[in-house]
């Protein structure tokens, strides 16, 4: 893929251009925080241990012998292998965090210490280095040794409480929340140490942890609970506090999402379902009584959806500009104008072959994200990278005090 243009003609440069990330993550949270950072520009290394990144070994898809779960999470990469149980691997570690501006990794918290390459070792060797660990639970507390993935830190953090119906008792998020949340945090985290660094010259630590980090995110249900005490119940697709927002069944087998958190949006829905006495009932005037009311209000609102199809409500709902939406298969999703060309593109992957990925949201006016390396092999750039570190130690070997591009 060839870079970006501007509106002079030149090639733009991602914003974190001649930042170089040491990526010592696994699985779904620490490589997702170093995507991120590669598509804002930073050049990533992955290091990997002789089996690969646990995640290679999930969903492989037999045709090509690669992992959806890898090729979704690492982008913009070059794999080296190194076995960090040998002293060999442990001294080019180093040598490499040397030559870095940011080691991320999201070890069990003290196995970066017992191995000689933690925090306090790396930044003796290089002060300037940003050190951005991820784990479950932190670096300290009663929890900090126990094993974490994201259903775990959905359950411990009340997400998983919030998410069901009083039927289906609770129930993970359908996305990895508890996954996807933390490296947004770490991300911003070290763009601010990174910001930092400019005047201090010196690095530090970011600590996330993945509880804390998806507590943060039920903002706001946090504020229900510290002013009445009580966790918000499982309802399913309904809200606790508004009413109607809920899904309703058309009569073709569809769903339908319906908010309607103003009267205004209310007044647009009930009349084009053709209900305008529902407008005049005191039990629905306002959305205190109707969510009081909820029990009466809710099967009026589906019988009338369930008279016609996802396709009739639809135009209907878009003429009135009720907030809705269809609810949509990923077929439907991805074959949408608006999805497929706004976010998704396709490069090319030396064994999987045309690799459709999702672009990075982020859209900066002169220095968008962008995807510059297909997902790499396991090992694929061991020997480049070894090479080029040994053109560096040939030279002065000095911490990494300034900006470059190679080693």
């Amino acid at each position: 893929m060839t870079d970006p243009i501007n509106k002079t003609g030149q090639a733009m440069s991602g914003v974190l251009e001649g930042i170089r990330v040491l990526d010592l993550t696994q699985m779904v949270a620490g490589p997702l925080c170093t995507l991120l950072l590669g598509d804002l520009g930073a050049e990533v290394i992955k290091v990997e241990p002789p089996d690969g990144d646990s995640s290679r070994q999930i969903g492989v898809n037999r045709a090509c012998g690669e992992s959806d779960y890898f090729l979704s999470l690492n982008r913009n990469k070059r794999s080296i292998v190194l076995d960090l149980k040998t002293a060999t691997g442990i001294e080019t570690l180093k040598a490499l965090a040397l030559a870095s501006d940011i080691v991320v990794e999201n070890f069990r918290p003290g196995t970066m210490e017992k191995l000689g390459i933690g925090f306090e070792t790396l930044s003796e060797l290089n002060p300037g280095l940003i050190f951005c660990s991820m784990s479950g639970f932190g670096q300290s507390g009663p929890y900090r040794d126990r094993p974490a993935l994201d259903p775990v830190i959905q359950a411990m953090s009340g997400v998983m409480q919030l998410t069901g119906t009083p039927d289906s008792g609770p129930l993970k998020t359908g996305i990895l929340i508890s996954d996807f949340v933390p490296p947004l945090f770490g991300t911003i985290g070290v763009m601010g140490a990174l910001f930092a660094r400019a005047s201090s010259g010196r690095g530090q630590r970011v600590d996330v942890s993945m509880l804390d980090a998806t507590v943060f995110s039920m903002v706001p249900r946090e504020g229900f609970y510290f002013s009445t005490g009580q966790t918000p119940g499982r309802l399913g697709n309904a809200h606790y506090q508004i009413s109607p927002w809920n899904t309703y069944g058309t009569s073709d087998g569809r769903h339908i999402m319906i908010v309607a958190h103003t009267d205004k949006f209310w007044r647009a829905l009930a009349t084009s379902l053709g209900r305008v006495d529902l407008l005049a009932d005191p039990r629905f005037l306002t959305n205190a009584t109707r969510l009081e009311n909820r029990a009466a209000l809710e099967p009026e609102i589906a019988s009338a959806f369930a008279k016609s199809t996802l396709a009739h409500w639809t135009q209907v709902l878009t003429d009135a500009s009720v907030l809705f939406a269809p609810v949509r298969d990923f077929e439907e999703v991805f074959s949408d104008p608006v999805v497929r060309d706004g976010i998704v593109q396709t490069v090319r992957h030396p064994t999987a072959g045309d690799l459709p990925l999702l672009r990075n949201p982020i859209k900066l006016s002169t220095h968008s994200p962008d995807i510059r390396r297909p997902p790499p092999l396991l090992g694929e750039h061991t020997d480049e990278i070894l090479a080029e570190l040994r053109a560096r130690q040939r030279a002065p070997v000095t911490p990494r005090d300034t900006v470059t591009s190679t080693f």
